[in-house]
């Protein structure tokens, strides 16, 4: 048995801290997408697998949570749409409670009142985002939630950055109204 090469033990050391840290939030993308943990670890898997056969296109420093996200959504489309017989469309339709989920987490609290609080808003705000369509539902949470740029939103949904911006200003202004009609739900004017 033949031992690795400096190259070799350097790329493993670069993959570990450039990529390792993703896994957690890769795998819960991927079981937003699939709905099923075998699932999701197998689609985490085939996405590391890819990331580290095409590591040396990977450019060190750069956007890792990016360029995983593109591989995962490609292997998504690639292995799971075929199973659900969906050709045509990425079902994003998880994705929304996703990053509310991750939000939540970053944002633990002691008090009770306040945590309640929270997750009454962000319930508006999840119902808010799963009413506007899909495409510019994921702009939004791409963007205002996961703080990707435009051109790595354009990257990872092969669209050109004028579509993104496009998309994201009709989001957050289909998403205001939403939001908009939920304060005055619940009793809130407009001063």
């Amino acid at each position: 048995m033949s031992s690795l090469t400096k190259q070799e033990l350097r790329k493993q050391d670069d993959f570990n801290e450039e990529i390792i840290p993703h896994l957690d939030a890769l795998y819960n993308f991927g079981l937003r997408l699939t709905s099923d943990p075998n699932d999701a670890e197998d689609l985490v898997q085939d996405t590391i697998v890819k990331a580290y056969r095409f590591f040396d296109s990977y450019e060190k420093g750069t956007n890792a949570k990016a360029w995983l996200f593109r591989i995962l959504k490609n292997s998504y489309i690639n292995n799971y749409r075929k199973k659900s017989k969906k050709p045509q469309e990425v079902d994003y339709d998880e994705v929304a409670s996703f990053y509310e989920s991750i939000r939540a987490e970053r944002t633990e609290t002691s008090d009770m009142e306040d945590k309640m609080f929270r997750e009454l808003i962000d319930d508006d705000i999840s119902n808010a985002l799963d009413e506007i369509p899909e495409d510019f539902r994921t702009v939004v949470l791409l963007c205002d939630v996961e703080d990707f740029t435009y051109e790595e939103i354009a990257n990872m949904l092969d669209v050109p950055i004028g579509t993104i911006r496009s998309r994201l200003h009709r989001g957050r202004n289909l998403l205001k109204a939403q939001l908009m009609d939920y304060a005055t739900k619940r009793g809130y004017t407009q001063d």
